[in-house]
């Protein structure tokens, strides 16, 4: 194998591709990438037997062939060598000599043939949406995903389309995360993605119009984005049924500017920490919402001005978990809608149903 191609877009490609690239694995070749060459083209893969990450790119091609080089130094090579242009030289005992300008590296490489097959994906569902609207769909929902195998199933996001509606959710025991936006299926279905894969996914899309499409099949989805294709193994298994989760009543809602809020939780969680773990506790009544924690670092009070309707009450809350329900809240104003002291409260825009965040409380006394 014998190319030469642009140094800037071959950076590019393999610092996206070693995304999906095993840090450590029994199998040496899920260290590297699998570079092909054919045509005026070379195509890299990136697996770690759940996620995959392809791409194509354009290069000089003066012996076709194929070869497996370690990911982690053929990036530190191409970004460290000074020249416009790179050549990448592999003989039959896949011998790699590559070069930039006066810049030299010989390395070994991995044979093509001990480098595992991609699944391949049926398509059984083809989903279109705008690469912003999925970026966003899943920046506001990821956080929330469990972190801890107790339910595997919870270690990623469900796409619930129905309703003519794709419904994204997320959810670890603790709180839930949802995200709503218009689509027209001409059937029901839902499916599991992996929180590792979204969370690729989200740095390849990008915040504009440009379409992503997404190829479902039993078992697998490919994300078809500008030029890569992602392709990453689905989670069986029963999730939460969220509909049933979420509270359909409030006795107490409250209007509160989401950057005051958000601000006021921040300034009163600096006495908190994972050493100094405390729950923040709220009092909200009187069109004012009162912040306090007390650790053995100290005592922390703020308040935030807002308007209430029906019974003032007083909660208890993981910092963190309202925190990131705030920062994911993308408007000026939300509601909180609150049915009693220990009931989940849920943060919702002020108008329409286009994201729902559900915050589990944390028992507390009043009188501390």
């Amino acid at each position: 194998m014998k190319i030469i191609c642009q140094k800037a877009l071959l950076v590019e490609a393999v610092s996206n591709v070693s995304r999906a690239v095993s840090s450590k694995s029994p199998i040496p070749a899920l260290e590297g990438i699998l570079i092909k060459a054919a045509g005026n083209q070379i195509s890299l893969v990136g697996y770690d037997l759940e996620l995959g990450i392809v791409t194509s790119m354009e290069a000089d091609v003066k012996e076709e062939g194929q070869v497996v080089l370690t990911a982690r130094l053929l990036l530190d090579i191409i970004r460290r060598i000074p020249s416009e242009t790179i050549s990448i030289h592999c003989d039959e005992k896949q011998l790699c000599l590559i070069k930039g300008g006066v810049s030299e590296f010989t390395i070994l490489g991995i044979p093509a043939s001990d480098y595992p097959e991609l699944p391949s994906v049926d398509e059984s569902s083809n989903l279109v949406l705008k690469q912003g609207v999925l970026k966003s769909m899943i920046d506001q929902t990821l956080f929330a995903i469990a972190t801890t195998d107790s339910k595997p199933v919870h270690t990623g996001s469900l796409f619930d389309i129905k309703n003519e509606n794709i419904t994204l959710v997320s959810v670890d025991g603790f709180r839930l995360a949802l995200r709503k936006e218009p689509f027209i299926s001409d059937k029901e279905y839902s499916f599991i993605v992996p929180g590792k894969t979204l969370g690729e996914v989200s740095k390849l899309l990008k915040e504009e119009d440009n379409e992503v499409s997404m190829v479902v099949s039993h078992k697998h989805i490919i994300f078809q984005i500008d030029g890569y294709h992602v392709i990453s193994r689905l989670l069986e298994g029963d999730f939460l049924n969220y509909e049933a989760a979420i509270p359909k009543t409030e006795k107490t809602s409250i209007e509160v500017s989401t950057r005051l809020l958000l601000e006021g939780i921040e300034r009163t969680s600096l006495l908190i920490s994972d050493r100094l773990r405390s729950p923040l506790k709220m009092n909200m009544s009187d069109e004012k919402i009162r912040i306090s924690c007390n650790t053995t670092m100290g005592k922390a009070y703020d308040e935030v001005d807002c308007k209430i309707e029906g019974e003032g009450i007083f909660m208890g809350f993981n910092n963190k978990y309202l925190l990131d329900a705030l920062k994911a809240s993308d408007c000026d104003m939300v509601k909180l809608l609150i049915n009693g002291p220990v009931s989940p409260m849920r943060v919702v825009p002020m108008e329409g149903e286009s994201f729902l965040f559900l915050v589990l409380p944390v028992r507390v006394k009043n009188d501390d």
